[in-house]
């Protein structure tokens, strides 16, 4: 899949990053990751938002929230939708809502024998999530 070269970062997200640091991670994974996400509905319908060609496979249809637990915390991305149907970004796994490194840290904790408080406590830290006993 070939990616348009021509996305760059706005310059009040440069700032951000230089002033904040690495506090503005989930943000810069969150635009870049849509904006990934855009250029593959694009991909698939074979024309750019408002572009009639008769090429065109289908109709974008707005989007639709979707939040998904990381190591940096909850990130909300903006999934694009398309009228037909058939289309799910690759960026992220249908049905997904956290990080598959972080369920599998998880799971490793759980075959290690790491009690389920231990474990509560390290993700309320670590993530800003609660995990329950199930």
């Amino acid at each position: 899949m070939t990616y348009r070269n021509d996305f760059t970062l706005p310059a009040e997200m440069l700032e951000q990053i230089a002033s904040q640091g690495f506090d503005v991670l989930p943000d810069l994974i969150r635009t870049v990751v849509n904006a990934a996400m855009r250029a593959e509905r694009e991909q698939h319908l074979n024309a750019a938002p408002y572009q009639h060609t008769p090429e065109r496979q289908g109709h974008a249809n707005g989007y639709k929230p979707k939040t998904v637990q990381t190591r940096m915390g909850a990130i909300t991305f903006d999934i694009p939708q398309v009228r037909e149907g058939g289309f799910y970004p690759r960026a992220l796994e249908k049905g997904l809502r956290s990080e598959r490194a972080l369920t599998l840290a998880l799971a490793e904790m759980y075959v290690q024998g790491v009690s389920t408080r231990k474990v509560k406590a390290i993700t309320e830290q670590l993530c800003g999530i609660e995990v329950s006993s199930a």
